[in-house]
């Protein structure tokens, strides 16, 4: 008996190892630098239970990127932004449009014969129809013009016990009249800046539009290496209730043949339990983090997606290694962070603004001059051959000057535009002193998950040492249950927190070039708006 019960662990503690040798090849994998295809993960929450598996979707993170790009809401929302303000762009220079002014009057008169001084005055009547055309607008240089014509054609009716109708009268004339600034709205005037502010406006829309893609790839990729992360983790703990069962089967056998006590199957008994609670509790992770790359990447079809599951066909088997240069990072994020830009531009705006009024603060000096022609007749016709051979031609100039006394509305937004343009440059100060700090966080960041990575790999190979040495002790009975599922704990711990530490360096990465404003051009993304 004593033979069989000796043969018999020796048989466990073979088993024992093959297993872990399978264990520690399928761990080293993870130290391979060759891109694997991920296989396929089943989405169940509890080991035993049966549940339909959704589609699955192979997917490389340049693939749910472009997704992203095509039908993420929040970048669709962005997009309207550009295209309004071009609307409103071209709107402001409805300023210099010229307006066509056509009025025509018909007016009549009559009035009744009346006697004074005993003498009867006979009774009258006219009709008089006039039409006035008139072109008139503001050119780029502040200049306004108004160019009219007037033609009146009058018909009067005398009457006394006889008719006597007098002749048709026409008269009419033709002119020019233009008016220079040459103090106020001279260099501008409300219509320029409009026309300013709305292409600043429609500068920062197009940073807007450009911070939003940033954020939405780099929510992408943060959320397409969580999943990973998930995948991988559902493994390493279904790898650690194998472990457990493993033990608790082989504790069982040494119970029956009286090697051991049932105390202590108990102990293993409680490992495989909080094993399967770990491994439901990364099932519904996983669950969670597909759904959330779901999100990012679904517009009004998420039903759709909701019925596949995405399978992450990119690695991160290794952390790549990259030089990080805090002052090319500086560089990067002080002339490309799109939020960045966007205070500058409010700077821009402000400084037209203050333009604007500044020139308000001077008077009105305006030159004028009219030169036109006029013309009479019985009819029309002799009306427009006098102005077309220009027989009777009237001319004028002058100038203006216009002032309020006090001026103290264009003083005091003068004053507050001048204040205000401070303000904005020292937000705009503290705003690039806020990107300095953010970049540099990100830098030491990346350096740190590097480090990391390095770290939890020799972890989990020690880890894995540590087991497989106490597992051959054990089997020989120098030790316990407790400590061979103390160290299993530790190899599952360690295990989860290499991969933890692959997923937020590539996450760093990821962060560090949204700090620096590169993330579109990581990508190789080309934003073309126009």
């Amino acid at each position: 008996m004593k033979r069989f019960s000796v043969l018999f662990i020796l048989t466990l503690a073979t088993a024992s190892a093959v297993a872990q040798a399978d264990t520690n090849a399928a761990a080293g994998a993870a130290d391979t630098n060759k891109p694997a295809t991920q296989p396929a993960t089943n989405l169940v929450f509890a080991p035993n239970s049966k549940m339909a598996a959704a589609a699955p979707r192979p997917m490389s993170l340049t693939d749910c990127i472009s997704e992203a790009l095509r039908h993420n809401l929040d970048v669709q929302i962005s997009r309207y932004n550009p295209q309004i303000q071009l609307f409103n762009v071209r709107a402001s220079y409805g300023g210099w449009d010229p307006i066509l002014d056509l009025a025509g009057t018909h007016q009549r008169n009559v009035s009744a014969p009346t006697i004074e001084n005993g003498v009867i005055v006979a009774g009258s009547s006219s009709d008089q129809n006039t039409f006035t055309p008139d072109l008139s607008g503001t050119l780029p240089w502040g200049m306004t013009y108004n160019i009219n014509g007037t033609v009146t054609d009058t018909r009067n009716l005398t009457f006394l016990n006889a008719t006597n109708i007098s002749p048709e009268s026409a008269s009419g004339s033709a002119s020019a009249t233009l008016t220079q600034p040459l103090l106020k709205n001279f260099w501008i005037d409300q219509t320029r800046l409009n026309i300013h502010l709305a292409k600043n406006q429609l500068k920062s829309d197009e940073q807007g539009l450009r911070l939003q893609l940033i954020n939405s790839v780099t929510s992408v990729e943060n959320a397409y290496y969580e999943l990973i992360f998930a995948q991988e983790n559902v493994k390493v703990q279904r790898d650690a209730l194998n472990l457990a069962q493993t033990q608790l089967d082989q504790d069982r056998q040494r119970v029956q043949i009286g090697t051991m006590a049932q105390l202590d199957v108990q102990q293993d008994e409680a490992q495989v339990a909080t094993s399967q609670a770990n491994l439901i509790a990364a099932q519904y992770t996983l669950a969670q983090d597909q759904n959330t790359l779901k999100n990012l990447l679904a517009d009004t079809n998420y039903t759709v997606w909701h019925d596949l599951e995405i399978q992450p066909t990119d690695v991160i088997t290794n952390a790549p290694l990259q030089l990080f240069d805090l002052q090319d990072s500086w560089s990067k994020g002080l002339t490309m962070r799109p939020d960045l830009i966007q205070s500058r531009l409010q700077v821009e705006a402000q400084g037209i603004q203050l333009k604007y009024d500044y020139n308000q603060l001077f008077p009105e000096l305006n030159l004028s001059g009219s030169y036109g022609f006029v013309g009479g007749g019985g009819n029309y016709n002799d009306v427009f051959n006098m102005v077309e051979n220009q027989d009777h031609p009237f001319y004028s100039y002058g100038g203006e000057l216009k002032m309020p006394l006090s001026n103290a509305s264009a003083r005091n937004n003068y004053k507050a535009g001048k204040v205000t343009l401070q303000q904005l440059l020292l937000k705009m100060k503290q705003f690039e002193q806020n990107v300095m700090v953010e970049i540099d966080n990100a830098v030491k960041n990346a350096q740190s998950t590097f480090q990391s990575v390095a770290a939890t790999r020799q972890a989990r190979i020690y880890a894995e040492a540590a087991l497989d040495a106490e597992q051959k002790k054990y089997a020989v009975g120098k030790s316990t249950t407790f400590t061979v599922l103390q160290l299993q704990n530790n190899l599952t711990s360690a295990r989860s927190q290499e991969i933890r530490a692959l997923a937020n360096y590539y996450e760093a990465l990821a962060n560090l070039a949204q700090q620096e404003g590169s993330t579109l051009e990581r990508n190789r993304i080309n934003l073309e708006l126009h």
